[in-house]
């Protein structure tokens, strides 16, 4: 029966070969890549993340205020997501180099690798403009209706969505606001009256975006029973003091436990030989 339905299905795909997306297999499920470090609490598609989980598409990472994440995608691109984040893999093939993420809050850092394949793009979406590069290391902040952008190296384009105007100068095509290297711009909801343009990125503001998505390797677990050298050089060290401390008191009452002489006793006899 299982045979017959396979035939069934493939002679459908056939007829109907004009329409690709019904005979082509779902997105989600398709590997994208995987976590390499997180700081609890993180999720993957509402499960608790762990390091090595594998990334595929369609997944959705979220953090919580204590929670950091950094994946590696299968093109050599890196991910690190900030706290009280949430961001989806939409789509990334390492081939033809097509990679779509979509963020709905909180912040992410990209290093893109070098995009050579015709038609690759690597874009990152959030409610209210479309980020696209070719290669370079980038971040994103989204939170109360706007978008954040700076450039740290290699040139980004920031488009706004629902239908404003990057800037007034006309050679500027498609609205797009282009951020090269030290450079960001901030999307909100009121267009400014030049519209939107790239300024400097202040150097405060630079460093606290690299902070916020930092994402350390943690050291590997301790094993049980395994302590540091130190920790056995002052338990050594706590025995000796202890094995001369006990010896000092044994010999201290050794010498003041000897008997007295007995009255009596003839002179010149030691202390503790008298019989009588």
């Amino acid at each position: 029966m299982d045979t017959l339905n396979r035939l069934i299905a493939g002679v459908l795909c056939l007829l109907l070969s004009p329409l690709p997306a019904v005979c082509a297999p779902p997105a989600g499920g398709q590997r994208a890549g995987q976590i390499n470090a997180l700081i609890p609490a993180a999720t993957r598609n509402d499960q608790p993340a762990k390091a090595k989980d594998e990334l595929d598409w369609n997944d959705l990472l979220k953090t919580a205020a204590s929670g950091r994440l950094r994946a590696g995608l299968d093109d050599g691109s890196i991910l690190s997501v900030g706290s009280n984040s949430e961001l989806r893999v939409l789509q990334h093939d390492a081939a033809s180099q097509q990679t779509s993420l979509e963020m709905d809050a909180g912040r992410l850092r990209s290093k893109v690798v070098k995009i050579t394949q015709p038609n690759g793009k690597f874009e990152v979406h959030t409610p209210n403009a479309v980020i696209g590069v070719i290669g370079t290391d980038f971040y994103v902040e989204y939170s109360a209706n706007k978008t954040t952008v700076i450039c740290y190296t290699g040139v980004v384009s920031v488009t706004p969505l629902g239908g404003a105007h990057a800037t007034n100068n006309p050679s500027n095509a498609g609205n797009a606001v282009t951020l090269t290297a030290g450079q960001m711009v901030e999307i909100t909801s009121e267009i400014p009256p030049g519209g939107y343009q790239s300024q400097p990125t202040p150097a405060d503001v630079q460093r606290a975006s690299i902070s916020s998505t930092d994402v350390p390797d943690l050291p590997p677990p301790a094993v049980a029973g395994v302590s540091s050298p130190w920790h056995w050089v002052l338990l050594m060290g706590a025995f000796a003091g202890a094995a001369v401390g006990l010896t000092f008191a044994v010999d201290r009452g050794t010498t003041t436990g000897r008997p007295a002489p007995t009255k009596g006793c003839p002179p010149g006899t030691p202390p503790g030989q008298c019989n009588f």
